[in-house]
């Protein structure tokens, strides 16, 4: 099975370079994802994220359109290599073609400002999948880091663990994510309150994703999803993201360097595949949006993760289920 991933920062981050004056584009860069470490991987999809921090910029709206233009450009300038993913068809079209696959989300429903007919554009635009928070409460509801969002070195273990169980979904986040699945955009709860999460469950009928989030039965952080979360989204369809940032696998002691290992991954998608079946199981490395995983370096590396569930006890085809085949099942559900 060729790898599906359901979340990176990679255009976020290029973007970012490019105001710096460092030209750098998607077929080549010093990120951890290009197209070049992509094809030494053996992708089959990329969901790229089109991430926008509220408290950093003056227009979010402007903010979105503006890296939808860099990853417009790169997508068209790399025709060659990589298609998008409109509906469900272009997965298996762009494959045939010897072509990877493109799918948009971004990450941050802010960026709407609680307007229905910014979503649409979004959609029209190619949006598939929307992350509907990130560390800010916004139009639409409330994260899971309740003091907003704080710098690496400010985050105290109170911070990282105590979950939002009070404030979910507004509305207007109500009438968004029963929008999206009018439209057949993913509706994506990482980053989301607990209440949120038990809110979108209530007013929608189709799978859903954590596109990248671990368990936090084995790490506390919130970022994470409890074993009822994990149970509830399985039980609709929905798949869970394995997360590679080392914060979210693991917890140390203020202060100490946390490397990561592939052999936590491996522990959650066990822990996970115990609590929610093996269905509910995918990739959401977070590429580009963490600090550097020191053994899964970047998209070349996934080879090594392969080896490392099949050594972990997945047999090859629970393995191939992990690395690409439920993402595609639930793409196909719910891309028209």
């Amino acid at each position: 099975m060729r790898i599906v991933d359901m979340h990176c920062d990679t255009i976020s981050v290029l973007l970012k370079k490019r105001r710096a004056g460092v030209e750098m584009g998607l077929r080549e860069n010093d990120c951890h994802l290009d197209l070049h470490k992509m094809r030494k991987g053996d992708y089959l999809l990329q969901n790229f994220a089109l991430f926008v921090e509220l408290g950093a910029c003056e227009d979010p709206w402007r903010e979105v359109q503006e890296l939808y233009g860099l990853y417009e450009r790169e997508i068209r300038d790399n025709g060659g290599e990589i298609a998008p993913v409109l509906f469900r068809h272009d997965i298996e079209k762009n494959r045939i073609a010897g072509k990877m696959s493109a799918l948009l989300s971004v990450e941050e429903g802010g960026v709407c400002g609680g307007d229905l007919e910014k979503l649409r554009t979004l959609y029209a635009q190619g949006v598939r999948m929307m992350t509907l928070t990130w560390n800010y409460p916004n139009e639409l509801g409330y994260p899971n880091f309740s003091g907003g969002a704080r710098k690496r070195e400010e985050r105290t273990l109170e911070y990282l663990n105590t979950p939002n169980t009070a404030d979910g979904l507004t509305k207007t986040g109500i009438a968004f994510v029963e929008e999206m699945e009018k439209l057949g955009m993913i509706v994506d709860v990482s980053h989301l309150s607990d209440a949120g999460f038990y809110d979108v469950l209530a007013h929608t009928k189709k799978p859903f994703v954590a596109s990248h989030s671990n368990a936090r039965a084995l790490c506390p952080c919130v970022r994470n999803l409890t074993d009822d979360m994990i149970r509830r989204l399985a039980e609709r369809g929905g798949v869970i993201g394995l997360n590679f940032c080392a914060d979210f696998l693991e917890q140390v002691p203020a202060g100490e360097k946390n490397p990561g290992t592939i052999r936590a991954v491996v522990e959650h998608a066990k822990h996970i595949a115990s609590v929610g079946g093996i269905e509910c199981l995918g990739l959401g490395s977070d590429f580009d949006g963490i600090v550097t995983h020191e053994e899964l370096t970047g998209a070349d590396r996934m080879a090594e993760l392969a080896d490392a569930l099949k050594k972990g006890g997945f047999s090859e085809s629970e393995s191939d289920k992990i690395l690409g085949g439920n993402v595609l099942r639930v793409y196909g559900e719910i891309l028209i």
